[in-house]
């Protein structure tokens, strides 16, 4: 469904990156609006994505880390935008033809391991037309502990290929580039969740598993073979009416996460588990969904802001 253009401009004015200070936007292309076309959504969903806004989850977190569970806090934010297909990048000045709409997922995830911090946060890039672009574009993921800092990214190539790079301060990784074939990376289910989960790939399939997993366990850039289901959720961590279930199992990892949301539409993500050995033991990693709303958080970024924190349960 095609928007029109008045429609889409008070849209484009509150997109995330232009928003930003007069000198930062002296020089800045007026955006082309009749570019912009809205992506396809199941459920009725388009309207919800292009009000304008961003949904902001909190998740309270149990996390796995040096063979115990230490507590922690997630931030999830649903947003929608315009991405360069080549650049790989944000479309900013609408100057460039070679655009996709599509739904990220910026997660950011932290805890605390003793005296010191971790924060760890991910960015993936999914178009939401994925009958013409089925796998995401761009994961970017990055962790900052008091030791030091790791980065790595992954780049859609064509075919069943991505090109990453891995940036770490540890001595067995240092620098990396390679090309990894999946058939699926297991980042984007968040995205793929909330466009619709009717499209979610089952079967068993080789994926590329969680970038922040394979930077906090140091395990090999590569893809697993992985059995992966679909079915209504029966468990009892999480509450809520007419649940979903999708389960990714890596035998070889032995690995297992399971992501829980709505069934009905906009398809809310009520939490996740993640099952693995640390330190001999195997543990899960659990995260609730405790505080949720939609808003233009980058409009709101004065001293006189801080105070709608609290509806997020963060702190001030």
């Amino acid at each position: 469904m095609r928007y029109s253009i008045l429609f889409l401009l008070p849209l484009l004015l509150l997109s995330c990156n232009t928003v930003q200070d007069t000198a930062d936007t002296a020089h800045q292309t007026a955006p082309d609006t009749a570019a912009i076309v809205p992506g396809h959504f199941s459920g009725g969903l388009s309207d919800y994505w292009y009000e304008g806004k961003a949904e902001i989850n909190t998740y309270d977190l149990e996390q796995i880390r040096y063979g115990e569970i230490h507590p922690g806090q997630v931030n999830l934010i649903f947003v929608s935008e315009d991405f360069l297909t080549d650049k790989q990048v944000k479309n900013d000045n609408y100057t460039n033809p070679a655009s996709t709409p599509v739904l990220k997922t910026n997660m950011i995830r932290r805890f605390t391991t003793g005296i010191y911090d971790y924060s760890v946060m991910t960015s993936t890039f999914t178009p939401t037309k994925t009958d013409e672009q089925p796998h995401s574009l761009k994961v970017t993921t990055s962790m900052q502990d008091w030791c030091g800092q790791t980065f790595t990214q992954l780049n859609y190539a064509g075919g069943k290929k991505w090109d990453s790079q891995l940036r770490s301060y540890f001595e067995r990784e240092a620098d990396q580039n390679q090309r990894l074939a999946a058939d699926f990376i297991e980042d984007e289910v968040f995205n793929r969740i909330r466009s619709g989960w009717d499209k979610l790939p089952t079967g068993s399939f080789d994926i590329i598993p969680a970038t922040g997993y394979l930077l906090m366990t140091h395990k090999p850039y590569e893809a697993a073979k992985a059995n992966v289901s679909l079915q209504d959720y029966t468990g009892d961590q999480f509450t809520g009416e007419k649940l979903k279930s999708y389960s990714i199992h890596y035998e070889g990892l032995d690995r297992k996460v399971e992501f829980v949301f709505d069934a009905a539409a906009p398809y809310i993500l009520r939490g996740w588990t993640e099952t693995y050995p640390s330190r001999g033991k195997k543990l899960t990693t659990v995260a609730r969904l405790s505080h949720q709303i939609r808003a233009p958080y980058w409009s709101q970024n004065s001293v006189a802001d801080r105070e709608k924190r609290r509806t997020l349960g963060l702190g001030l």
